[in-house]
């Protein structure tokens, strides 16, 4: 029985690219096996890598790559690489597939329809950082991707792609999936080595960086999902990668969009796209609607005049995860805040005093803007929430609870005010 037999009833998500080079298997609503892999050029990149070149050459072709990590961050891949190779072995790599972001689920189109062109960038990978052993952190949420890694970690061993001597080289290497319990701070990268630690999944106060002193102690490196499957692209183009999407941000990068839009789904684009162009790709907002803004994951909120933006990660740039979620001219800003509030709320893991109680203030202010109960006097602790959360947090929740409710306080002032009249259209209709 094949793995598309055990798992028949994949998510209907509409995949849409014009690059085809993440997305080029998985545009069909299907598991992708080792021998359609194989077929299509798959493992490929592997063996150039162990038979041509170096690990301190795969190193250099991905710090010139300037490939970023997509995970939100953007930090420089090849320089976490770096980092951790001045460090004596052993060193670990870690996959972060904890994609728990509001309104992201680009990672999951690649692991649950193209699952070993994850696996043979972590084995490159691996290989490059003298490492012998990789994890995938996976969301508790993902049941069907966890079967299918594990099913496709399989595969792979039975192809000599993984185990000992790979490919008949002195190179061992193994990969070992690990649930997680559907908590959003385990997907920042210190939370998720305490959990991988079999821990409370805590962030940890930094220095040292996982790169010194990461899983059990060790050099680890930490990627998520997206930029491990850049690293067979690289390998395979080599110098050409540089001519893929605009300067200092080269690649393809993948883009989750849903609300209000025709065409929900994933997008590959090079970062020169700019938000316009991708809700346009998108099939624009539904029922002939105007966008009012978007939302933009644990960055915060854009105006409908902010959108001819590149999606690139300058200071000018949409940057982040490249979530989109489009709001139209009919939804209510207050009534998405309370949503995004609750949820920044609810996840938070209680580490820090601020950001525990933090956003739960905010949360039950934004409630009472919503029913029309609000004060001034609240909108001027909701200000100084919004300072105060990400000045005395420790890592990114904190840092990105408040963003959304600060953009919307500057940015839609006439609807936060018809809260307090209680003349907002959508929400007291009567």
């Amino acid at each position: 029985m094949s793995i598309r037999d055990k798992i028949p009833n994949l998510p209907e998500i509409h995949v849409e690219s014009n690059l085809n080079l993440l997305l080029r298997r998985a545009k069909e609503n299907r598991t992708v096996d080792i021998e359609e892999y194989e077929t299509t050029g798959g493992y490929s990149a592997l063996k150039k890598a162990l038979k041509k070149l170096t690990p301190e050459d795969i190193v250099v072709l991905v710090e010139e790559s300037t490939l970023r990590g997509r995970g939100g961050a953007g930090f420089p891949t090849g320089r976490k690489w770096r980092f951790a190779l001045m460090n004596p072995p052993p060193r670990y790599l870690v996959c972060n597939a904890d994609e728990s972001e509001p309104g992201t689920f680009k990672d999951r189109i690649i692991i649950e329809r193209d699952p070993h062109l994850l696996l043979e960038g972590m084995i490159i990978a691996g290989y490059a950082l003298g490492a012998e052993e990789g994890y995938i952190y996976i969301r508790g949420e993902y049941p069907a991707g966890y079967l299918i890694l594990e099913n496709a970690i399989k595969e792979a061993k039975e192809r000599g792609y993984l185990g000992k001597n790979i490919l008949g080289t002195d190179f061992s290497f193994d990969i070992k999936v690990y649930r997680g319990a559907g908590a959003y701070i385990c997907g920042e990268e210190t939370a998720l080595l305490e959990s991988l630690e079999g821990k409370r999944g805590h962030p940890r106060l930094r220095p040292p960086y996982p790169a010194q002193s990461g899983l059990y102690g060790k050099p680890t490196v930490v990627n998520n999902v997206e930029t491990l499957s850049n690293i067979p692209i690289i390998v395979t183009y080599e110098a050409y990668f540089m001519n893929i999407g605009p300067s200092g941000f080269y690649g393809p990068k993948l883009f989750p969009v849903s609300g209000k839009v025709k065409k929900p789904g994933v997008y590959e684009a090079t970062m020169d796209i700019t938000l316009t162009e991708l809700i346009d790709m998108a099939g624009g907002v539904k029922n002939g609607k105007k966008v009012k803004a978007v939302f933009a994951g644990a960055l915060g909120i854009y105006r409908a005049d902010e959108l001819d933006m590149p999606m690139d990660y300058s200071p000018k740039g949409f940057g982040g995860t490249g979530t989109t979620i489009v709001l139209d001219e009919d939804d209510c800003i207050v009534d998405a805040l309370v949503v995004i509030t609750n949820f920044f709320h609810h996840e938070s893991c209680g580490k820090c005093t601020p950001c525990r109680i933090g956003t739960y203030e905010q949360h039950i202010i934004l409630k009472k803007l919503k029913e029309g109960k609000a004060t001034q006097k609240d909108l001027q602790y909701l200000k100084h929430l919004s300072q105060n959360i990400p000045a005395n947090s420790i890592c990114g929740l904190g840092f990105s609870a408040p963003n959304a409710v600060a953009d919307a306080l500057r940015k839609f002032p006439e609807e936060i005010q018809a809260h307090l009249d209680r003349t907002c259209k959508v929400c007291f209709k009567d």
